[in-house]
This record gives C-alpha cells, structure tokens and sequence, in this order.
C-alpha cells in the first residue's frame, strides 16, 4: 500500500524524497475514529498534518481504530475520508492527489480488545517489514471516554510500542478528571504505563490562533509591554467565552462536570496562565513555558464562595428530566453559567482581578481576552471630527478577539494610544479592511487590528504540534494537578448552592451582570427580570399576602431572600434597642445557607456582638460531620461575622464522648441554658423551614411529645438518616416574639398545595402546630414553592 502510493507521487510529478534521505515512518492511531470528535475535526486534522508533512521524507499510515466492527467501521471512516477539504492555498491538482494518497494510507481497525492491539502492532511492523522501512515513531490519538484510558493505555504499553529508538505520543482528550481526587487518580494510572514525555493532554483553545500567538505577542513587544504589564497599570483583565446553544443533548455530560469543570478550569486558566506568566527567555524550550505557567499557577489565592456568580437557564432542569428520565421531583443546582474572580499573588499582578467568565443560552457566541488599562490621562483640548488619530485620552486595552462575534475572525487589537505592534509578516498581518463596528464601546478605528494570514483549524495546528514534540501547547501533569488544586475547593461549595435562574439568549437582559464587591463578585440586578410566563408581570417586588391565616411574603427565591434578610436585621436592632439583646433560633438544613450568605454579604450594620444564636435542631452527630446543622452554620455563617463566643449556643448532642445519649441529660441542659438567656424563654425570632412531610424543625409526623408536650427540648427520631435528633419543641417555638418559616423550591410546591387544603391536624402535619401565643407568624414562600 503504502509502495503504491510512492509510485503514484512519482508519476505526477510530486516531489519525492529517496530512498537515502528517508526520515522514517509514522504511524498514527486515532481511536475513537468514528465519534463526533473525529468526524468533525480530528480526521480533518491529521489529513492536514499530511498535507504539510508529504514530501518531507516521512512516510505516513493512518488507522481508525472503533468499537464498531470492521465492514461497518469501514463504511463510516469511508464517508469521512471523502468530506475531507484542502485549504483554499493548496492548488487543485494538488489537493486532488494528496487526498487520494491519504485515502489509500486510511484504514481502519477494530479496537476492542488486547488482542486488537497486539494485532496492530503487527501490521505496522509487516507493513515496515514488506516496504523496507525503518520506525520513526508512532502517535495515538485517544478520543474516547476518559474511563477507558487506563485500558487502552495497558494495551499500548504491553504490545503496541514502537520499536527502540522511536518516539511514542499518546494523546488524551479533555476531562482529565472531576476534582482533584479523580484527576490524581487517573494520572496514577496513566503514568504506569507512560512516561510523561510521551503524554499529551490536548486543551483545543490552546490551539485557537489568537490563542497561541498570545506569548509570541508578549515576547516580540516586550520593549512596548514590559513597563505597562504589572499591577500599575492594569486595571482588569477579562477572559471571556460565551455560548448561545445550551446543553440540550449533552445534559447527562454537564451534570456531571458543569460549566466551570467543563470551561473555565481548563481552557480559561490555560488562556490565564498564557497572560500573565513571566515570558521564558529561551521560549523556544517547551520545558521553560510549562514552568512559567506552572508558578503562576502556585500563586493563585484560594477561593471562596463570595469567588464567584452562578446561573442556571430556565430550560435546563425539564431537559435534564427529560434527557435523563428524571421525575418532576428531581432539582439540579448544576451551573450552566458562572462568573469568577481570581487574584494572582506576586509582585506583578496583585491587586489586578482577573474575571474568567463563561455560560450557555448566553446572547451572542463569542470568546476573548481583553486587557484594560487604567486610566491616568487628562486631555484639556477639544478633539475635532478630523482627529482620528487623537486617541490618547480615549480607553487603552489590549483584546485578544479568539473568534466568532460581531468581529467574526481571530484578531489582536492594540488601542492605537499604547503602541504599534509587531508580528511576524509571514503569520499574521495587519487588517486593512475593517468592518464598521464598535468593540467595548470604541470604533474599530480606534485599534491596530492583526489577523492570521491564513486562518486554521485549532485541532490541525496542534496536531501540528503533536507530530513536532511541541508540549508547551499541552498539559502536563503537574499543570493538570496544580489546577484542580486550585479550582477543587471552590466547586465543592458551589455544588450546594442555588444558580440564579435565567431565561436565556438576549432574555437575560442585565441579570447576569456582575461587579466586584468587598473582593468578591455579586450579581447587580437586584430585581429579576421577566424569566417565567405570568399573567401579572408589572411588578416583581415581594408579594404580601396570607397563607394558612398568616402573613405571607412571596418573591423569587433570591429576593425573597433579601427580603428575610431585611426583616430579621430589622427584628434584630429593635431587639437590642428594647432590651440590649437579639436572641435568634436558626433551623438546620440546605435551605437557610443562601440567608447566611446575605446576611455575611450585605448586611455589615447588622448587631452580631449584641446577637445570641441558637438552634432550633440539630442531628446526632459530631459538629465536623457534613450532616452537622451547627457545622453549617458554622461555615457559612460564623466564620464570616463577629458574635461573640460566648454568645453562640449549639446544641449539646456530643456530651462525655456520647452521641445523643439520654443518660448525659443533653435536653435539659439546653433547657436551662435558654431560660437563663431568654426571657421567659421568649425567643425574639425563631426561622423554620417545612420539611415535604410537613415537618417543621424536628418534629415529625406522630411525634406527640413535641407536638402536644411540656418538654422544651426533646430528642425525637426521623424517618431518614441520621435518624436521632435533638430539637426544640413545638411548645417552647410557639413562646416566640415572631416565628419565620422559609419555603424554597419546586421542590416543596406538593407540600405546600396539601398543606393549603388539609385539615388542619399537627399530628400528621406538625406544621400546623405552629401558632405562637402571642408573636406573629410570617410565612416566606417563593414562586417556584408557591406556584411551580
């Protein structure tokens, strides 16, 4: 075959190297061969690798290799092999042959089993054999599940190696792993059988043009970038990729990884490091880029939960249902939209923030890096409409346009106030014919605008890249690890809380805006937008009205919560302002973290050092365990406010080394310890949540002593796990001056319709047993409970 396709390139005149200037043969393995991926971009890839590689004295096989047997698997690489395209820089004639020739270099293989493996190995070693040729090296392109790499790279290493003296690549698609743990993990396994030389993690936006002449940029304008690219003159910069599609048909991917394992930990911490790493001074080494990178990650702060802003596109959750056969009581708090700020610690960007931002169901496909200066200049005289060139007091930023938009090419804009830049003529060039537009509120005119010569595939530069031993476009595992070290906390809190919910495309309107605030990001639009079909939409402030008898407050969840927020900081200083204390009975459970989160956000005038904190229930565990209510309210809420220790009283469930026990008494201590604290055991404000039983604290359905009893503080038992509890009883709760009960979510709608009909029985509902003698009840119910 491969004696055929040499003697078709001589007889048309191609030209041709021999015999003696012969640099080896390539094989190149691409499994996962009939797969989207492939299909679309990897087959394109390697037939331009071919296209530049032809007459450079390699010789060339290519095998698909696929689960699907042979006469099918054949069929659909034979459908690809035909589609492939030639750039519009490559002649006819030759286009024409080098296809040809790449389509008789085509074959595929069955890769299924170990035996599959040690087969291809012996066809590559008969087709050297026959031909008279001699090894060079042998690439694998795995574009397969991440779960099926350890398999298949036990199968390479056992008998699919290249001979001595070649070189092996083997090629890994993105997601390296889930957190830390897993990516840690799945490293282990590859490297048994890999040294990491011969590893390549391919991140695809680290091929994307603009992408990868970011450092050559930096490094061929250093005498204009090196004074201005620190803390002193960088205000922000902003690292953006927006999406109009959502995830429908990918649901059960994104619930696994959502949009920053899917995005932002990967391709915009690669385009992060790219900015702001110190330029290498030998950058041809690969080594020197991987470590520069490498220490720019190792001085990224910590995140925390005030880190980041999350949303959700309304469609979501009914195509999860769908897709994953889900029943309407399944909720997802998977992102699809998130916002984070991250801050570099060392002596060139601390201080400056740098926002890494992406999303689906967003208004407009596009992704870029903008760098915006600050601006420190004054100009007195009036500009005229015949200065064009007058822009040194107008915004100076550097944008790395990576594509799509309103620009639609790859590009690099330098503001024409900092500097003409430098590229090389033979890659890029400058753009002479602009669009008329505007890009972050200035005429393109306003720029020095360059664009590649010949725009190219990201997979075909690095694939490119593979063949030459490029590996400073490629994560390493040191990169891999440090990055999930720095993003792995952060999402662990993020899997807890609530995305914003929105509607999606240019329907979002400003409800995704963000700002930087106390050194965090919040959302600016404090009102939500039109986001669900309503007969009455004119007004979206909280709703009073009545449920059960009571008062009733009704919003979207966040201003609902806002709305709580205000009331109980309201409650807390006319407390103090009465009788010099604010004593407040906080329930456990998911649902009240995102009101300590305002609380600790917003609410800075609130009177922590005059505030009592106790429980409403706790369940009988150690405070450390995850299913600790005093835990969470530890986290979330303590750690970021000022009560004082004494003033914090947690539940006694863990009394001489003993979960929970009758004899340590724990009940009444905590009951002398309130009717030392609160007057007449009165607390000034008790928060409640409603469980989809209708149980309230830690009152279940039958549980006649704290339903009906005297105890103040009971143990009682729950149908779930952990099933031992200690809770306040419906008798002390009702003592309280005002008693809120928060009810969050679809979730809870059925409870909440039931409730609104039954008869009114706290045996079965002990929510209904919460009527306090003389304080005030005040439901909180948002829309998606209320409504659905």
């Amino acid at each position: 075959m491969l004696l055929k396709g040499l003697l078709i390139m001589l007889l048309l005149g191609t030209n041709f190297v021999d015999c003696t200037e012969h640099k080896g043969h390539i094989s190149v393995i691409l499994v996962g061969a009939t797969g989207d991926l492939a299909k679309k971009y990897l087959w394109q890839g390697l037939f331009h690798l071919y296209l530049n590689e032809a007459d450079t004295g390699h010789s060339f096989i290519f095998y698909g290799g696929a689960l699907s047997p042979q006469e099918k698997g054949e069929g659909v690489i034979f459908d690809v092999l035909k589609s492939l395209r030639c750039p519009g820089d490559v002649t006819p004639d030759r286009c024409a042959l080098l296809k040809d020739q790449f389509l008789r270099l085509s074959r595929y293989r069955q890769l299924k089993t170990a035996e599959n493996y040690t087969a291809l190995n012996q066809d590559i070693q008969n087709t050297m054999s026959e031909e008279g040729l001699h090894e060079a090296g042998r690439l694998f392109y795995l574009s397969v599940p991440p779960f099926t790499y350890t398999d298949i790279a036990r199968s390479i290493n056992a008998t699919c190696r290249p001979l001595p003296g070649a070189w092996l690549r083997v090629v890994l698609e993105k997601p390296f792993g889930h957190d830390y743990a897993s990516a840690q993990q799945l490293a282990t396994d590859l490297q048994l059988f890999f040294k990491e030389d011969e590893i390549y993690r391919i991140d695809h936006y680290l091929g994307k043009q603009t992408v990868e002449q970011i450092l050559p940029f930096r490094r061929q304008n250093r005498k204009h970038l090196d004074p201005i690219w620190n803390r002193e003159h960088v205000e922000r910069v902003e690292i953006v990729l927006k999406e109009t599609v959502d995830a429908k048909a990918r649901t059960s991917f994104y619930e696994e990884y959502g949009v920053i394992r899917d995005v932002i930990q990967n391709h915009l911490t690669e385009i992060l490091t790219s900015v702001s790493m110190e330029v290498p001074l030998n950058y041809s080494k690969s080594y020197d880029a991987l470590q520069a990178k490498l220490e720019v990650m190792n001085a990224l702060q910590s995140l925390d939960h005030s880190s980041a802003v999350i949303g959700q596109y309304q469609n979501y959750l009914a195509q999860v249902r769908e897709e994953l056969e889900k029943n309407s009581n399944f909720f997802t708090n998977t992102q699809t939209f998130a916002g984070v700020l991250v801050q570099i610690d060392n002596t060139r960007w601390e201080g400056v923030p740098f926002i890494l931002t992406s999303g689906k169901a967003l208004d407009e496909r596009t992704a870029y890096v903008r760098v915006l200066f600050k601006d420190n200049s004054f100009c007195l005289q009036k500009e005229t409409n015949g200065e064009t060139d007058r822009t040194f007091c107008k915004r100076k930023q550097i944008i790395f346009h990576i594509g799509h938009g309103d620009l639609g090419f790859p590009a690099i804009l330098v503001s024409r106030g900092l500097f003409k830049p430098k590229f090389p003529s033979r890659h890029w060039q400058e753009a002479t014919e602009l669009p008329s537009l505007h890009l972050f509120g200035q005429p393109l005119t306003d720029y020095y605008v360059y664009r590649p010569v010949k725009e190219m595939d990201a997979y075909s530069l690095l694939i490119s890249n593979i063949f030459y031993g490029k590996k400073e476009t490629f994560v390493t595992t040191e990169n891999l690890l440090s990055s999930w070290t720095f993003w792995t906390p952060l999402l662990e809190i993020l899997d807890r809380e609530s995305p914003r919910v929105y509607p999606g495309g240019r329907e979002n309107g400003q409800l995704l805006d963000f700002v930087i605030e106390n050194g965090g990001l919040q959302f600016a639009a404090v009102e939500p937008l039109e986001i669900m079909g309503m007969e009455h939409k004119s007004s979206f402030a909280s709703i009073h009205s009545t449920f059960l008898g009571n008062s009733m407050v009704s919003n979207w969840a966040e201003q609902l919560i806002e709305k709580l927020a205000q009331d109980i900081q309201l409650a807390a200083e006319s407390a103090v302002q009465k009788s010099g204390v604010f004593h407040l009975a906080l329930s456990g459970g998911s649902t009240p973290l995102a009101l300590f989160q305002r609380l600790t956000k917003h609410h800075h005038g609130f009177p922590w050092k005059r505030t009592h904190l106790w429980l409403v229930d706790e369940r009988c565990v150690p405070f450390t365990e995850p299913d600790s209510n005093f835990g969470n309210i530890e986290k979330y809420l303590l750690q970021h406010v000022r009560v004082p220790y004494i003033n914090i009283h947690p539940m006694p469930v863990d009394r001489n080394q003993r979960i929970c026990s009758e004899e340590d008494l724990g009940t009444e201590v905590y009951t002398k310890e309130i009717s030392a604290h609160v007057s007449n055991s009165s607390f000034d404000m008790v928060l409640l949540g409603l469980g989809s039983d209708g149980h309230t604290a830690s009152i279940f359905p039958g549980a006649q002593d704290g339903i009906e009893g005297d105890k103040s503080v009971l143990f009682t038992e729950s149908p779930g796990q952990p099933h031992r509890r200690m809770s306040l009883s419906l008798s002390l709760i009702n003592k309280a001056c005002k008693v809120a009960v928060l009810v969050l979510g679809k979730g809870k709608h059925d409870i909440v319709t039931l409730i609104s009909r039954a008869e009114r029985n706290p045996m079965k509902w002990p929510i209904f047993g919460v009527n306090p003698t003389f304080g005030k009840l005040v439901w909180y119910i948002d829309y998606d409970a209320l409504l659905k």
